[in-house]
């Protein structure tokens, strides 16, 4: 997308009686409901593996939920198109339009065949629904900065960082955990391991906290320290807007490094299966909490548990905040290395600190590369012939 067509998409005042209310969530909808639709068509590729039992239980329940999105997506675009002549609402209608196409082909559940590769479209669609339905709302009724737009700058880089991390899911996977399992088949067996599995689950769930936040904290902290480590890392910290859309701005190999870390004390130690699913799914929307636009403060739970106070304050572009508040979940870590920061008031200006980084998705993903790509050029690149 062209820096033009961002800047039309993006800081667009929703202002009522316009018809561009109508026109977001008739495009939004439509968007989700085109995806939906495709994996209705093509279960086998873009469905997650794992979902797929929960599906074909209740078919009805989705297929119907499909079709009541299409529903309302086409009702709001018709009105914004028609009644607010608004052209966003005519798109959004054409796009509800071919979601119904796609999706009245579908009749009853298919017979799924094995392959080796998907694309975690349904992950994608009901991830960001379910974000979107809890955090809109609550940053709506307690927001720390009330006047930051929903569609502030940024929102589409972000929101293609949120859908390539949610489709890719396997390609995470087969980059870090496989290589992991492989090791682990070829090293002698762990004696803690039956120790750890005859634990309850509760204190599994309490140890994995614990112990995985001690290492992802030294690997955030050397991001900050290392300066090859720190050119993607600053991908994360280039977004001038706290939001829940603005933990997903992450550079790949950023996401592939602590993923690879924090998910080999868990195969190591040989964490039961039901504490591993319960950390994961808390610890995903505890990230997506404290990057939030709320004000939150908790004034005694926030030196237990990291907190959007804490987390807001390690994006600070404050000279007393830069390089504190490592610690992803327990800041007490911070407190024992000394990195903690927490003034009595909130965190207010973000962004990075003499980088000027792009706003394109793909500029960001290229930009950590540019000053090595650069020092090669200069040293193996052909001399210019005189002329």
């Amino acid at each position: 997308m062209t820096d033009h067509l961002r800047a039309k998409f993006e800081n667009i005042e929703l202002n009522a009686g316009l018809g561009k209310i109508s026109a977001f969530i008739s495009l939004t909808l439509s968007l989700l409901c085109l995806f939906g639709a495709l994996c209705f068509l093509f279960p086998s590729v873009l469905t997650t593996p794992e979902l797929r039992p929960l599906y074909s239980k209740h078919y009805d329940l989705f297929y119907f939920s499909l079709m009541a999105g299409i529903t309302i997506s086409a009702g709001f675009g018709a009105f914004s198109a028609i009644v607010r002549q608004n052209r966003y609402g005519f798109y959004g209608l054409c796009l509800a339009l071919a979601a119904a196409i796609l999706g009245c082909g579908v009749i009853q559940a298919p017979v799924l065949p094995s392959v080796p590769f998907y694309a975690g479209f349904d992950y994608f669609v009901l991830t960001l629904v379910i974000l979107a339905l809890v955090f809109i709302p609550l940053e709506g009724f307690f927001a720390k900065n009330p006047q930051q737009k929903i569609l502030r700058s940024g929102w589409i880089t972000d929101i293609k960082y949120f859908m390539f991390s949610h489709i890719g899911i396997q390609l995470f996977s087969f980059l870090t955990v496989m290589p992991i399992q492989y090791w682990i088949t070829h090293l002698p067996s762990n004696p803690v391991v039956p120790w750890v599995q005859a634990q309850p689950i509760w204190l599994q769930f309490i140890e994995l906290l614990i112990v995985v936040d001690f290492t992802t904290y030294w690997l955030h902290r050397a991001m900050h320290e290392v300066n090859f480590l720190w050119r993607f890392h600053a991908i994360h910290h280039s977004t001038e807007h706290m939001d829940w859309l603005a933990s997903s701005r992450l550079h790949i190999v950023e996401v592939l490094m602590t993923r690879f870390i924090a998910t080999l004390p868990i195969f190591l130690l040989g964490f039961h299966t039901s504490a591993v699913f319960a950390y994961l799914i808390f610890i995903s929307f505890h990230a997506i909490f404290i990057h939030s636009n709320v004000r939150f403060r908790f004034p005694y739970l926030r030196w237990l548990i990291a907190t959007p106070e804490f987390h807001h304050w390690h994006h600070s572009s404050e000279k007393p905040a830069i390089d504190k508040n490592y610690a992803a979940f327990i800041p007490f870590y911070d407190v024992i290395f000394k990195t903690v920061y927490m003034p009595n008031h909130l965190a207010s200006i973000y962004g990075t600190v003499g980088y000027k980084i792009p706003n394109s998705f793909v500029k960001q993903f290229t930009w950590p590369f540019k000053k090595y790509m650069k020092r090669f050029k200069q040293r193996f690149g052909k001399p210019k012939e005189p002329s």
